[in-house]
């Protein structure tokens, strides 16, 4: 009896996340002219940090606001250049009304592997970077008031490395429990022209857009969309 409901249990589950991620994203709302967008953006240090900020300097961060700035445990190198971002961008167009040091905040998550870790250790180092980003995309928001339509963005930004697997493994837990979640984009890095990098290949599949900027990494699938170089 126990065999047979965890076998009913199992095929619910694998008939769930089947259903979620071969269902196309609904057709983004188009915001009204002075409403906010929550913007959070993965730092994966070095130029996968570089990319993604200049992606993040072209926007309008009067309407993309506030901004959260994910890095990994021990990046203070990108914490400095978002914050450096965030200064510059304040210098030159001052926001009416908006106080610098609060439009922004930088958020630290666990590694999901470390730099020349061993294949067999990366499973426990895995795991804890899935459960902080757990907490910090479906946790901590339900814990706030009035926070239950409420996701901790409204759109998330990834261009690798392996770290922003473990946030779009968060994210597709609310997508499997229908909690709010935010809108993924991923931006495939500038290096890559004859292939996709590992987390592009993973992460294809989940995300809400897959941008490439080399026409030679559109394949069969339909799911790569590319609009020239982005950085």
């Amino acid at each position: 009896m126990f065999l047979q409901i965890v076998t009913v249990l199992g095929f619910l589950l694998v008939t769930r996340i089947y259903v979620v991620v071969s269902s196309p994203s609904p057709k983004p709302r188009r915001r009204d002219d002075g409403e906010t967008c929550v913007l959070a953006v993965f730092l994966g240090s070095g130029g996968h940090t570089s990319e993604a900020l200049t992606l993040t300097s072209s926007l309008d961060f009067s309407r993309y606001s506030p901004r959260i700035y994910i890095v990994s445990e021990g990046d203070t190198l990108s914490a400095s250049k978002a914050v450096s971002l965030e200064h510059s961008k304040a210098s030159r167009n001052p926001i009416p009304g908006s106080d610098g040091q609060r439009s922004f905040e930088i958020v630290t998550i666990p590694r999901a592997r470390r730099v020349h870790q061993a294949m067999w250790t990366v499973f426990p180092t895995f795991m804890r970077s899935v459960l902080a980003c757990i907490h910090l995309v479906t946790i901590a928001p339900l814990l706030k008031k009035d926070s239950f339509s409420t996701p901790f963005a409204h759109l998330l930004i990834l261009n690798g490395p392996g770290t922003c697997v473990t946030l779009c493994a968060a994210v597709m837990v609310n997508k499997l429990l229908g909690l709010p979640r935010p809108k993924m984009v991923y931006v495939e890095s500038y290096a890559r022209v004859q292939s996709l990098s590992l987390s592009g290949k993973i992460l294809r599949y989940f995300v809400d857009r897959f941008l490439v900027q080399w026409p030679t990494l559109i394949s069969g699938s339909g799911r790569e969309e590319c609009y020239g170089c982005l950085v």
